[in-house]
C-alpha cells in the first residue's frame, strides 16, 4: 500500500470504526455526551439518529471503550429479528445460551440477571444498533425491558442507534409508549465544511503525518463539496485520492490528483445527491422553535450570555460541545441541562461535581419559575420565563414584556445569593 510512500505508520480512511481515530465535531460530540448519560442517569434510554457513514458505529465503539469496569454490555447488531429472537440475542450477549428458551423463560432469565447485576453494583447497558430495522412488536419488547426495576429504580440503560428512518419509525402513534420512556433524542448531522477539513488532518496526524501536507489547502472545499461532510465518504475519497497520487508518484495530492479520484468514482457533488444530512441551522423553522424562556449567564454582577428556550433540551457545562459554554473549574465537563417542553422548563444536574443550586438549596430535578436563580460554582443563571411575562404584559399594556435585570431578581421571585461562597448556605466549590 502508500505507508511507505506516504511515510505513515497507519492507514488514515480505513472505513472501519477505529476510537483512536474519532474526530469530535460539536455534533460528534454532543451524541457522545448523550450515550454517556446512560450511565449518568439510571433511568438512561437514548436514540441516535444519522445518515449511512455520519459515524454512529465509531461513536458506539469509542463508548465502549470508555467504559469503567462495573458497566455489563449488551451489543446487538442483528435486528432483522423476531421479538423471541431478539431476547435470546440479548441473553446470549450476557453469556447464556438461551436459544431452547421459550419467550417467558427468556423474560424471567433476563429478568433475574438485570437484578443480581444491580444488586451487585453493577450497570447494564442495552446498544441496539442498526435499530431501523426493528420490527414495532420488538420496539415493545424493548419498552417492556426499559420498565425493569427494583423498588428504587430501573436497572437497564439503553441506546438505539438507526438511520433517520428510526425517528420516522419512533413518532408513529403506535410507540408512544415507548417514545415517552426516550429521556434523550438526537440526530447526527454531517460534518460542515470548517470540521471536514479539521477531520482529514486529524485523521492525517492519527496516522503519523505529523503536521506534514499531504492533501492542498485548495482540495478541501472540494472535498467538501463532493462528500457533504459524511465521514465514511469523506474517507473513500481521500483513501481513493492517495491511492491514485502513489501509482503516480506523488507525494502531495492536489486538485488534479482530487479530480482523478472523483471521477474514477463516478460521483456528482453531493447536493445533487440528497439534502438529508442538512445542518439544522440549514433547516426551515416550524412552529416548535417558539421561544418559550430565556436564561441569562451573570458572572460578577456582569451580564455575559443570554439564549432562548425553545422546545427541547439545553446542554449547560464548560467544554465547547454544550448549548451553553460556563468557562469555569468550579464546573463541570456537562454540568445540567434545562429540559423545555411548551408547558414547563425543568432544570436536571447532569452528576456534577459542584451541584447545582436554587435558593441555596441542592437540586437534582427542579422546575424552574420565572426568575429562578441557578447557582453553578461562581456563575448565576437567571432563568426567564417568557410565557408568564407575555401574558401579564399583553394584558396590561399589549407590549412584549422586557427581561429583568440583577436588581430586579427579588421582584421577580429570586432571592439575592450572598457573593460569598464560604458562607453557611452557599454552595460547597470542588475543582471539577
Amino acid at each position: 500500500m502508500y505507508l511507505e510512500h506516504f511515510q505513515l505508520t497507519e492507514l488514515p480512511f480505513r472505513l472501519s470504526p477505529d476510537p483512536a481515530f474519532l474526530y469530535l465535531s460539536k455534533h460528534h460530540a454532543r451524541a457522545k455526551a448523550y450515550m454517556e448519560s446512560t450511565i449518568w442517569f439510571t433511568d438512561g434510554f437514548v436514540v441516535i439518529t444519522g445518515e449511512i457513514g455520519s459515524g454512529k458505529t465509531t461513536l458506539i465503539e469509542t463508548f465502549l471503550k470508555e467504559l469503567e469496569k462495573d458497566v455489563v454490555v449488551a451489543q446487538i447488531n442483528q435486528t432483522q429479528v423476531s421479538p423471541i429472537g431478539f431476547l435470546q440475542s440479548v441473553l446470549a450477549q450476557f453469556g447464556f445460551s438461551p436459544f431452547r428458551m421459550k419467550k417467558a423463560e427468556l423474560l424471567a432469565t433476563l429478568n433475574q440477571f438485570l437484578i443480581d447485576q444491580y444488586a451487585a453494583g453493577r450497570k447494564v447497558v442495552l446498544i441496539v444498533d442498526e435499530a431501523q430495522n426493528l420490527t414495532n412488536t420488538v420496539l415493545e419488547e424493548i419498552r417492556m425491558l426499559s420498565g425493569i426495576e427494583t423498588t428504587k429504580e430501573k436497572v437497564l440503560r439503553i441506546i438505539l442507534a438507526g438511520q433517520p428512518e428510526l425517528s420516522e419509525k419512533l413518532d408513529a402513534p403506535e410507540l408512544v409508549q415507548l417514545v415517552q420512556r426516550v429521556r434523550l433524542r438526537f440526530h447526527l448531522t454531517a460534518l460542515s465544511a470548517e470540521d471536514s477539513r479539521a477531520y482529514v488532518l486529524h485523521r492525517l496526524d492519527v496516522s503519523g503525518a505529523q503536521g506534514r501536507q499531504i492533501f492542498t489547502d485548495d482540495t478541501h472545499p472540494l472535498i467538501f463539496r463532493y462528500t457533504g461532510g459524511v465521514p465514511r465518504l469523506i474517507n473513500t475519497l481521500c483513501d481513493t485520492a492517495m491511492m491514485g497520487a502513489y501509482a503516480l508518484e506523488r507525494s502531495e495530492i492536489g486538485i488534479d490528483e482530487l479530480k482523478a479520484a472523483i471521477e474514477e468514482l463516478g460521483w456528482v457533488e453531493f447536493a445533487a445527491r440528497t439534502n438529508r444530512m442538512l445542518r439544522p441551522s440549514m433547516a426551515p423553522r416550524t412552529d416548535s422553535n417558539q421561544i418559550v424562556a430565556r436564561v441569562v449567564v451573570v458572572h460578577e454582577g456582569h451580564t455575559i450570555a443570554e439564549h432562548e428556550l425553545r422546545p427541547g433540551r439545553l446542554i449547560i457545562g464548560r467544554t465547547a460541545d454544550n448549548d451553553v459554554q460556563v468557562d469555569s473549574k468550579f464546573v463541570s465537563r456537562h454540568h445540567c441541562q434545562i429540559v423545555t417542553t411548551a408547558d414547563t422548563c425543568i432544570l436536571e444536574d447532569l452528576n456534577s461535581t459542584n451541584g447545582v443550586y436554587v435558593k441555596s438549596k441542592r437540586v437534582r430535578r427542579h422546575h424552574l419559575n420565572d426568575g429562578d436563580v441557578i447557582v453553578l460554582g461562581r456563575h448565576e443563571i437567571i432563568y426567564v420565563d417568557e410565557r408568564g411575562a407575555r401574558a401579564r404584559h399583553l394584558a396590561d399594556t399589549g407590549e412584549h414584556a422586557q427581561p429583568p435585570g440583577l436588581e430586579d431578581r427579588e421582584a421577580a421571585g429570586g432571592e439575592k445569593d450572598s457573593g460569598d461562597p464560604g458562607e453557611s448556605g452557599s454552595p460547597r466549590e470542588n475543582v471539577a
